[in-house]
Formats: structure tokens, sequence, C-alpha cells
């Protein structure tokens, strides 16, 4: 590739991957590096393909193989680089759903990385006091008055302050990227001790991750892909309380299962669950047309919101 200045520029392309699986209704995601980096690597001359090169630096950094993956966004800006020398690199990354092992090593909270994501948290409250307190001194030190009174309408959109209207549990990378446009996260270059808390990650692999967040928070709205990462039965209770997770917000347990049933997303499998610590509940699994069909649009599990 040549440059501006006539000279070769060299280009890598990164390939990544957001493996995510829920476990006791905790959403998680494969992570190397002690959680800093998501499982990547370079596309080499003997990969087949992009997705046999995301699927082979998986396997190798964690061992755990992946079934379905999606092409979830490509970063290619300027100031991307693996390391300075290796001129520019563009990193294409890509999501993948699958079921941990408690065996397994690498797994983390997504909420480990975005605290404030979680509105189920009853710590979660104390976290977006801080982030508020310190986006309106951050507002504050602008000079000029218009530019105030647009950046705070945004701040309260994106974090539902005051009038600023109801939490969008999808706007993960809008709310990632303005604490890091205030630079109140480590990766923009705030002090690990005035950051906002939230797990550090390398380069820009916690924007790739809220990316991914975002992606499928919008994507258990109108397809069934929450299937790709339940057992193969299930409790009601299970499949809401996943979904909970995700979408880091509760939801209106009646109107829930109600929905789930008429929308004919599931079937009684004619077992009981004796394992619940309370009353025995009956288990579903996903309805034959589901199963077939959950690589298509279609069918969808709803986020109900209980207040």
């Amino acid at each position: 590739m040549m440059g501006a200045d006539g000279m070769m520029s060299h280009v890598v392309t990164e390939l990544i991957a957001v493996l995510t699986a829920v476990r006791d209704g905790v959403p998680q995601v494969m992570t190397i590096d002690d959680g800093r980096l998501l499982p990547s690597g370079p596309l080499e001359s003997g990969h087949r393909s992009l997705q046999a090169g995301v699927r082979s630096w998986v396997e190798q950094q964690t061992g755990h193989p992946i079934g379905h993956v999606e092409q979830l966004y490509t970063f290619a800006d300027h100031d991307r680089a693996l390391h300075p020398e290796q001129g520019r690199s563009i990193s294409i990354s890509y999501l993948a759903l699958t079921r941990s092992h408690a065996r397994e090593t690498g797994w983390r909270d997504w909420y480990d990385y975005f605290p404030w994501e979680d509105r189920t948290s009853n710590t979660t409250q104390e976290v977006t006091d801080l982030i508020e307190r310190r986006l309106c001194a951050w507002v504050a030190g602008m000079a000029d008055i218009e530019t105030r009174m647009r950046q705070w309408q945004r701040c309260m959109a994106l974090f539902a302050i005051g009038d600023g209207g109801a939490w969008d549990d999808e706007l993960v990378l809008q709310r990632y990227e303005l604490l890091y446009e205030a630079t109140l996260v480590a990766e923009a270059g705030c002090p690990p001790v005035q950051a906002i808390p939230g797990r550090y990650m390398h380069r820009d692999h916690r924007r790739i991750l809220a990316t991914a967040m975002a992606r499928l928070r919008a994507r258990i709205r109108y397809r069934p892909v929450v299937f790709e990462l339940m057992p193969e039965e299930f409790t009601l209770f299970q499949l809401q309380r996943t979904v909970e997770s995700l979408a880091g917000c509760h939801v209106h347990k009646q109107n829930f299962r109600r929905l789930v049933t008429q929308q004919q997303l599931i079937e009684e499998t004619g077992r009981i669950d004796e394992k619940t610590g309370g009353r025995p509940a009956r288990l579903f699994r996903f309805c034959g047309e589901v199963r077939r069909a959950r690589q298509f649009a279609g069918s969808k599990l709803p986020i109900v919101h209980s207040g």
C-alpha cells in the first residue's frame, strides 16, 4: 500500500473475537493476557478465510472451539497500530456465542469492564453517581456556553441523568466513547486511580467489547440468539435470568413469560427440574422451528421492563 509520501505503508489485518457466554446468570467474555485482551491475532497467509483465521486464533489462545461467528465491525482508525514499527492496523472483529465450562480459564464478567451497564446491581448507582459528578465537572470546564449545553444534554441522554429520559441499554458504545472523550477511562490516558471504575483493556479492545455488547443487546429483541447461550433444557426462570443479564435490566416476570409463550418460541419437554431449591419447575426447550431458523431473522425474545 502506497502512503501519501510515496513510500510503501505496511497494513496489518488483525482478527479479534468477542466470545460470549452466560454462566450462572452472569454474561461473560473470553479473554487472554489476564483479562486485558480479547483473543486476537494477525491474518496469516495460511488462513483460508477471515473466519478460519479468527477460529484458529481463538482455539490456539484459549483452547475453546467456536461454532457460528458473525462479523461485528471493522476498525480502521488512522491511529490504530499493533506496534508503531508495523504501521497501520485494521481490525476485523467477530461476535461468537457459546456455552462456558467451569474448567476453562479466561472468562471475565462483562460488568467488570462496564459496571455502569448492569442496572440490576445494587452497587451500580454509586458508579453512575460518580460518573454524573465527573461529567458535570468536565462540561463545566468548557469555555463556550453553547458547547456546555450541547454536551450536557448528551451526557443526560446517554446516562439517563435528570430529565434526560429513560435508560437505553443498547447505547453501550456511545456511553463508553463519551467517557473516553472526557478522559475518564484509563484507555484515554486517565491515571488509573482517577479513572471511572471498570477493568482496563489494552489498545481498543474495551471499545470492541462495548460494540459487541450493544449488538447483542439489540439482537435479543428481534432474533432468538439467546438460544446459543442456553443449555438444551431450561426453566423459564433461567431463560428470564439470561435475558436480564444480557440486557442489564430487570424484566416483568408475568409479561415476559406471556410474550415468550405467545410467540411460540419454546415448548415443554415433559420433564421437571428438581434442583431449583424450591418448588420443582417445568423444563422447556426452544421449539424445533426456532432451532432450525435461529440464524435468520424471525422470532424475538422480548425485553419487558419491570418498571
